[in-house]
């Protein structure tokens, strides 16, 4: 977000995608079950496209690593959706991991020293992301198991191609310097995070949600803390030995949610 808003930054992100999945679409239109199809819709809007501006808005105030270990509470959001709205069978071990998170994420607020009614505001930003991707885990799993990975990303992007346009017009992307270098390798480091991290990462997550199950497929953000921290390090942004601690806190609450009895 060098050159760019983090309006702009999202939508050139889900755009890319749209537009790597576009030749995919035809076919997905023609095998998608007509009554399926205002779920997969909104399986891209709530899995992708309002985290994807959720998660650039909050990264204005707060770390990418600091972001990166806000995610890692997915599994509690989805274990907390499909018990409240998809009939999980919950156990005790559950109960307290959800406890163990919370805290963790309570302690990793105050060593981050985002404790501002500002900052907390916009980690609510990711928190509110966390909770559309446990919606949408639940989601898939339950009601798209007979449609393909593939079907589903390519449609569901394919339909936000024109809203990212729009989106990209009204905050004035077109009339940027386009021919401008700076402007250039941040499209492109959008684009390129919108190709590989939302339309490829998609497919194999839609995948791993029909085949191993929601609370597995969300436990691919177990890794997440990790990678953003050492990018976050790798770009100058400082990490201490207390958020790490509290990221262990928070993964330990994540493994006791996602134990097997």
């Amino acid at each position: 977000m060098v050159a760019l808003s983090p309006y702009q930054v999202a939508s050139i992100r889900i755009l890319s995608a749209g537009l790597v999945l576009l030749p995919f679409a035809r076919k997905a239109l023609l095998q998608v079950p007509r009554n399926k199809m205002p779920l997969v819709i909104l399986s891209g809007l709530i899995g992708n496209f309002f985290p994807a501006y959720l998660f650039c808005i909050s990264e204005i105030k707060l770390d990418s690593s600091l972001v990166g270990i806000l995610n890692a509470l997915t599994p509690l959001f989805t274990i907390l959706v499909g018990v409240g709205f998809f009939q999980l069978k919950v156990t005790t071990s559950k109960v307290v991991g959800v406890i163990i998170g919370f805290i963790g994420l309570c302690l990793l607020m105050r060593a981050s020293g985002t404790i501002s009614l500002q900052s907390l505001s916009y980690a609510a930003l990711v928190l509110l992301a966390t909770l559309l991707y446990g919606i949408n885990v639940n989601m898939v799993g339950r009601h798209l198991q007979g449609v393909g990975s593939l079907n589903i990303a390519s449609l569901a992007f394919t339909f936000l191609i024109i809203p990212c346009l729009i989106i990209l017009y009204f905050n004035h992307y077109f009339s940027l310097p386009l021919g401008s270098w700076t402007v250039q390798r941040s499209t492109l480091a959008a684009f390129i995070l919108g190709a590989m991290g939302t339309a490829f990462a998609s497919i194999l997550f839609y995948m791993l949600v029909k085949r191993a199950g929601t609370l597995f497929a969300s436990l691919v953000t177990y890794g997440i803390p990790f990678i953003a921290v050492l990018w976050g390090l790798w770009d100058g942004e400082s990490v201490n030995i207390w958020q790490m601690l509290c990221l262990g806190i928070i993964l330990s609450g994540v493994y006791l949610v996602n134990k097997k009895s």
